[in-house]
């Protein structure tokens, strides 16, 4: 496969995401961490699908293979590993925030 060749990946700094989200910029922001982790705390707007879901659930949860994809996680281990694993899956503009952690912005419980 050659889809990793072509495909743009990036990291992303959380001003640029806050500011995606409050221009409503089409994008798809992934939180890979466990259903726990999101219970406990996310950012507004994102969608779960756990790291070991997302080869299985990528396709159904996110159909647009050339959308922007914003992927995070807690401290960026597994976001980085999405971006690999997205990007095998012929996504072509995965971007990686990198941890929740490091997000000084609007989190929401549940």
């Amino acid at each position: 496969m050659f889809f990793g060749l072509f495909a743009k990946s990036a990291r992303v700094k959380p001003a640029e995401v806050q500011d995606m989200l409050a221009n409503r910029t089409r994008f798809t922001l992934l939180d890979v961490r466990s259903r726990e982790e999101h219970v406990g705390g996310h950012i507004p707007g994102s969608t779960l699908l756990p790291l070991d879901k997302l080869p299985s659930g990528a396709a159904r949860a996110i159909p647009d293979k050339a959308g922007i994809i914003v992927v995070y996680c807690h401290s960026g281990a597994r976001s980085a590993q999405a971006v690999r694993i997205l990007t095998q899956l012929g996504y072509t503009d995965v971007r990686n925030l990198g941890g929740l952690m490091h997000w000084p912005f609007q989190i929401v419980r549940g």
